[in-house]
């Protein structure tokens, strides 16, 4: 079947693919160790899923109003205020089956046909596939590790041009873990308002961070909350991947196009989950504590352990739940004959060889690294490094 020019310029998401093998040859008896997952191992806190079933017993099985119920959208406001000291109303505000729907449908309402968008690299893998299905052109702003992988001001200015229409901002960021200080947010926030931009902050991991690092939104910043698109969701916060539940707060034309985009896709988000966006949003948050203070000590055990290693570096993160350590020193060494030459050469030798799934960073535009994730158990996480240390120990 002829297929559209559109899909024939995507390639499927590489993170759920490492994932998925990983889980196939569990299946097939194999001892397999993956650092691939983008979900935290704990499960939906109690009371989150009670107001879920309770509400299904009710018979919230309907449709909803297209952008969500109007008790879901006020505790999206209210945590807002609440965090940020952000003002919304209700027509400012969508939620959608995810963050990854949410992006989907902020760039198929925002950019087109001769339009650029500015993506800091490493990004998340899905950020310039979602914008060339949107027609328009990704370009790739590159950073260093020096400054967390957020991009400075000169960065940016190497790339902007006359199409440039938005910019995306992930912190904490997938896949690395690096987090905007406010000073950077003010220097991008001063650079989008003279180059008229739209900022797109992916804020997914706003809550898991580290060492007292005090997160800020771009769009607290004088001049941004206008046009800025902030993008976020229960998945990472409240381990709820598999609800997909994501919202967006945005100039009111903005969602209300983005409303009309949904309505002919999705419809609405589930019906019987909107309490439970209420209860996740209005109810204890003591489950987050509990669950960032177990991440960070599998962090400072990983970032420990990988920097101990030979030929191996790795930054250690101020959020998230990945380590993103730099492999490049290990590249030209063979195996079998077999030379490493980038780092999906590693990490399908680590897979074949040592029972190790890791996810390149080829997959994130930094070919230098691979992303690790620290969302399993911590045997699991030292058992999966003793076969990397091993494994690297192997390499001639």
């Amino acid at each position: 079947m002829d297929l559209s020019k559109r899909v024939r310029g995507i390639k499927p998401s590489p993170t759920l693919a490492i994932t998925a093998k990983a889980k196939q040859m569990k299946a097939e008896g194999l001892d397999v160790v993956g650092f691939g997952a983008g979900e935290p191992d704990f499960d939906t806190p109690e009371n989150i899923k009670k107001a879920c079933i309770d509400s299904l017993l009710a018979g919230n099985t309907k449709y909803t109003p297209v952008p969500g119920t109007d008790g879901a959208k006020d505790a999206i406001i209210a945590k807002l205020k609440r965090d940020q000291g952000l003002e919304y109303n209700r027509k400012q505000i969508i939620i959608s089956c995810g963050a990854k729907h949410t992006l989907y449908n902020v760039f198929q309402a925002l950019v087109g046909e001769g339009d650029e968008v500015l993506i800091p690299a490493p990004y998340w893998v899905s950020y310039p596939d979602q914008v060339i299905l949107a027609s328009a052109e990704p370009v790739i702003v590159s950073t260093s590790e020096g400054n967390s992988f957020i991009p400075t001001v000169a960065e940016l200015e190497k790339v902007t041009t006359s199409r440039t229409k938005a910019l995306v901002i992930n912190s904490p960021s997938n896949p690395t873990g690096g987090a905007a200080t406010r000073q950077q947010l003010e220097e991008i926030a001063q650079y989008a308002i003279k180059k008229d931009l739209v900022v797109i902050s992916d804020e997914i991991y706003e809550k898991i961070v580290y060492d007292g690092f005090e997160f800020t939104s771009i769009a607290q910043l004088p001049g941004m909350a206008e046009r800025t698109v902030l993008v976020n969701g229960l998945s990472k916060a409240y381990s709820m991947t598999g609800w997909r539940i994501g919202y967006a707060a945005a100039p009111a034309d903005l969602v209300a196009a983005m409303t009309n985009i949904q309505s002919q896709s999705t419809s609405n988000p589930v019906s019987f989950i909107m309490p439970a966006v209420e209860e996740a949003l209005n109810g204890p948050q003591d489950f987050i504590d509990m669950m960032v203070a177990e991440f960070d000590r599998r962090r400072n055990y990983m970032c420990d352990r990988l920097n101990s290693m030979e030929g191996v570096s790795c930054f250690k993160p101020q959020g998230a739940f990945y380590v993103f350590p730099n492999f490049s020193q290990l590249y030209g060494r063979k195996f079998k004959g077999k030379v490493m030459q980038n780092s999906g050469d590693f990490a399908d030798y680590l897979l074949d060889e040592a029972k190790v799934a890791i996810v390149s960073g080829n997959a994130f535009g930094a070919d230098d690294f691979a992303r690790l994730s620290y969302a399993i158990a911590m045997s699991n996480i030292e058992k999966g490094l003793d076969r990397i240390e091993a494994a690297i120990a192997e390499l001639e």
